[in-house]
C-alpha cells in the first residue's frame, strides 16, 4: 500500500509516492492475536497461574466462566492454563517446521536455480515429486517413521514444506540472475560465488518472508491435526490438536472442543491475515 506526498516548489508540484504508514484494521487485529500468541509461549505461568497438569476432582467438567474461563476438564483441570501452557510446543514446533523448510528448500532452490543444466532438472524434477505428494500425507508418512513426538512432527511437517520453498527459491533465483545488477557485477569481475551470495541470494529471498509467514500458519494446522491423531506427545501434554482431541470424548461439554479448536483457527488466520498483507506491500 502507498501512500502520495505532494510537494510545490518553485518548478511547479511534484508527486511523490512512498510507502504508506496505514495499516489495515484487519492486520492490526492479526498481529495483536500472535502478540497474546507470543506472550502465552513465552509467560505462561504469569499468565495462567492454574495447575495445567493436576486439577481439582470436584470442579471436573464445568462449563466457562470467571473462575474458568475456558471451562474445565474431566479431571478438574483448568482448561485456560493448559491451552495457554501448550502454546510454547505448539509455536515452537511450528518454527522448527518452517526453519527447516526454508534452509533445506532454499538450499535446494537455490542449486538449481543458479547451476542450471542437468542438477536443475534433477533437483526440479525430485521437487515436482514431493508436490504431488499431499502435504498432510507426507507428514504422517515421516512422523510414523520417525516416532510419535511433537518434535518428530515438526521434522515431518518441515520435510513436507520443503518443496514449496524450493519451488519458490529456484524461481526467484533464475529471475534475479537475469537482472541489470547481476549482470553489471558480473562484467566487473565478480566471482560466481561472490555474485550468488552478494547479489542474487538476498534479492532472491526476500519473496520467502511472506511464504514463511503462511506456512508457519500451515504448520501449526498440521501440527495439530497430528497431534489430534495421536502423532504427537501423549497426555499431560497439552498440545492445541491433542486437547481437541481429548475434548471430543465429551460431547456433553462442547467447550473442550471449541475453545482451543478457536485459537487454533483464530491464530492460523492472523497469520494468513498477515501473510496476504506482506505480499501485497512487496
Amino acid at each position: 500500500m502507498t501512500a502520495t506526498t505532494t510537494v510545490v516548489g518553485s518548478r511547479g508540484v511534484a508527486t511523490v509516492r512512498g510507502w504508506s504508514a496505514v495499516v489495515p484494521p484487519t492486520v492490526l487485529v492479526s498481529f495483536a492475536v500472535l502478540l497474546v500468541v507470543l506472550l502465552w509461549s513465552l509467560l505462561p505461568g504469569v499468565l495462567a497461574s492454574q495447575d495445567p497438569v493436576n486439577g481439582v476432582p470436584a470442579d471436573k467438567l464445568l462449563g466457562p466462566s470467571a473462575d474458568h474461563w475456558f471451562g474445565t476438564d474431566h479431571l478438574g483441570r483448568d482448561l485456560f492454563s493448559r491451552v495457554v501452557h501448550g502454546t510454547a510446543s505448539s509455536v515452537a514446533s511450528a518454527l522448527v517446521a518452517v526453519t527447516i523448510g526454508v534452509v533445506v528448500g532454499g538450499a535446494i532452490g537455490l542449486v538449481a536455480g543458479s547451476a542450471g543444466g542437468w542438477a536443475d532438472i534433477v533437483l526440479a524434477r525430485i521437487v515436482d515429486v514431493l508436490l504431488a505428494i499431499p502435504s498432510f500425507l507426507l507428514a504422517v508418512v515421516i512422523v510414523s517413521w520417525l516416532g510419535f513426538e511433537t518434535v518428530n512432527a515438526a521434522i515431518a511437517t518441515g520435510v513436507s514444506a520443503v518443496a514449496v520453498f524450493a519451488r519458490v527459491m529456484r524461481a526467484e533465483v533464475i529471475k534475479t540472475r537475469r537482472a541489470v545488477f547481476v549482470e553489471a557485477s558480473v562484467l566487473q569481475g565478480g566471482s560466481r560465488t561472490h555474485v550468488l551470495l552478494r547479489h542474487v541470494l538476498p534479492n532472491a529471498s526476500r519473496s520467502l518472508l511472506a511464504l514463511a509467514v503462511l506456512q508457519f500458519g500451515l504448520s501449526i494446522l498440521v501440527i495439530a491435526g497430528l497431534a489430534f491423531l495421536g502423532y504427537g506427545d501423549p497426555p499431560p501434554a497439552s498440545d492445541w490438536g491433542l486437547l481437541v482431541s481429548s475434548g471430543k470424548d465429551y460431547p456433553t461439554a462442547p467447550w473442550l472442543v471449541y475453545a482451543p479448536a478457536l485459537v487454533v483457527v483464530a491464530t492460523v488466520l492472523s497469520v494468513n491475515r498477515i501473510s496476504r498483507w506482506l505480499r501485497r506491500t512487496d
